[in-house]
């Protein structure tokens, strides 16, 4: 588990098996085959989306040659898991438990600092163990001020929110929300859990 100052990756060429991905959601479903299959995780190198952001990747790369790519990161990388039931979905950057417009209650579990252009999980680091969750319900007035902060990082601390850093949540909902899973719909529900693998596959930036 990453602590404060503790180093964090090494320089490494990407290894000749490991995956290359363009997305958050990619790489989820990459690590879902693997496990549903029963194979050890896969390495991935990053070409985009918010993890690949939150690791310092910024905006999406292009594809070079791997025989090119010899100053890369090699990082350890924490696994989001939610469940609900027999059904888990594996999430690399973020789960976000909402409904249209943000509307009613909402959690959002962060693995990345990133959702988008949002910054969502301010303290958020993809390797220390922990999901850093959010969890309300704001009125409309709310919901605007706070996704203009949010841009920045400056929505928390707010009285309407609920902030935690947890390995594991369960949790009930007032009503049915969509849960967006690594950017992708997936799945609409009122109670779940999640949990969180800590250091699980290997990233290459």
């Amino acid at each position: 588990m990453i602590r404060p100052g503790d180093p964090y990756g090494e320089l490494a060429s990407p290894s000749a098996a490991a995956i290359e991905v363009s997305s958050d959601a990619e790489a989820s479903r990459r690590l879902a085959q693997a496990r549903q299959s029963g194979q050890p995780l896969p390495e991935l190198l990053l070409r985009g989306g918010d993890l690949h952001r939150t690791l310092g990747g910024g905006a999406a790369t292009p594809s070079p040659s791997r025989s090119d790519a010899t100053h890369g990161l090699r990082v350890p990388v924490d696994l989001g898991i939610l469940r609900n039931g027999d059904d888990e979905w594996l999430f690399v950057a973020h789960a976000v438990l909402r409904r249209a417009l943000w509307s009613g209650p909402f959690i959002v579990a962060m693995n990345a600092q990133w959702c988008g252009d949002l910054d969502l999980g301010p303290r958020s680091h993809p390797a220390d163990g922990l999901l850093d969750l959010t969890e309300g319900r704001l009125d409309i007035r709310q919901r605007f001020t706070a996704r203009s902060r949010a841009r920045s990082g400056s929505h928390l601390p707010h009285p309407g929110l609920r902030t935690r850093r947890c390995t594991a949540l369960e949790i009930e909902l007032d009503g049915k929300v969509t849960a967006h899973i690594d950017g992708r719909r997936r799945v609409t529900l009122s109670s779940a859990s999640f949990a969180v693998e800590p250091q699980a596959f290997i990233a290459y930036i």
